[in-house]
């Protein structure tokens, strides 16, 4: 009799007991994470992404398995809005998407939240620049105001897209955007082909790394830098900010580049568990210094200059504080 009601006292306290919070380590072990990207194979994100997928589950704790996904869509805002929204907030599900992606809403009134996000890092920062096909007679930043000329696009938001606007919106350049390619590879074929005339947005780390040759052979002319910043490798391209013509042009272009800060992004959904958010970040950036990484990223020709989860998400929280009047204003260049 007293053994048995032993027992039921040991069953009810097994029963009231808190359970064992499970580890980042448990969680992990023999999962793997996708890692969705916003665009087609073969461009600068997608590269980036399977280069991360191949080292980066080695610095999450449990060592799980990265696939990588491709998740196209009106210039990755398919991607975001599925991560930020459908996703499971579970720490299994990121992706990386186009820098743009963070002032949509502030821009185009997207429906996400930016500042919810987790934001991982970003491999690099970035400088883009606008570019015209050899056979254009567009080639060089005064002859944009003297005759119109084609530059491709994705979707509204996008980088080719947004960037091209300004350089119609804010300057006065005869810009005619033709819109809807898939991806920036498809943009570059379509120079290729002459179906436009160039493009805006392209990031020198993709020439770099997947076009080096068609900029050895001159087959296409860069007219301008689009950064906060000129990049080493462009000492004698205009940046885009020292041609503002006033104060408050200055501000809008640096509300609109302060993007390629986050060259590269990685997210995932808001309220991923804290500790699973936390070991993600310092995967992220210990991928940063492996050096089987940047071996494979020197080998490819692809830089790595990468900014911390918390840099990103504090820099994200200080473009949400912009005064509503640039806001406002720099959204009406961007239509």
């Amino acid at each position: 009799m007293i053994g048995r009601i032993f027992a039921c006292v040991v069953a009810v306290l097994t029963l009231t007991a808190p359970a064992r919070a499970q580890t980042v380590e448990e969680f992990y072990r023999g999962r793997s994470i996708t890692v969705l990207v916003g665009f087609t194979a073969g461009g600068g994100y997608d590269l980036y992404a399977r280069l991360l997928g191949r080292h980066m589950g080695r610095h999450v704790p449990g060592n799980p398995t990265i696939v990588v996904q491709n998740m196209p869509g009106a210039g990755s805002m398919k991607a975001t809005q599925y991560v930020y929204g459908v996703a499971p907030k579970d720490g299994l599900t990121l992706a990386t998407v186009s820098r743009g992606m963070v002032t949509e809403p502030l821009l185009n009134a997207a429906n996400f939240d930016p500042t919810k996000l987790t934001w991982l890092g970003t491999i690099t920062s970035e400088t883009s620049v606008c570019a015209t096909w050899k056979t254009s007679p567009v080639k060089s930043w005064d002859d944009m105001f003297k005759r119109e000329f084609s530059l491709g696009g994705s979707a509204v938001g996008a980088d080719p897209d947004t960037f091209a606007l300004i350089m119609r919106n804010v300057f006065g350049a005869k810009v005619k955007l033709v819109t809807g390619y898939p991806g920036g590879n498809d943009i570059n074929l379509a120079m290729e082909r002459g179906e436009v005339q160039g493009r805006c947005g392209w990031s020198w780390s993709s020439v770099k790394s997947t076009h080096q040759k068609w900029f050895d052979e001159k087959k296409f002319t860069i007219l301008v830098q689009l950064a906060l910043d000129k990049h080493s490798d462009l000492p004698d391209v205009p940046l885009v900010v020292d041609l503002a013509k006033n104060d408050e042009q200055r501000k809008i272009l640096r509300l609109i580049f302060a993007r390629q800060v986050m060259g590269r992004p990685f997210l995932g959904p808001p309220n991923i568990p804290p500790d699973r958010a936390a070991a993600l970040r310092d995967a992220f950036m210990a991928t940063m210094k492996d050096k089987d990484f940047l071996a494979d990223t020197d080998k490819a020709q692809m830089e790595v200059n990468p900014v911390s989860g918390d840099r990103v998400q504090a820099l994200v929280k200080e473009i949400y504080s912009t005064p509503p009047e640039i806001a406002q204003k720099a959204a009406s260049f961007l239509r």
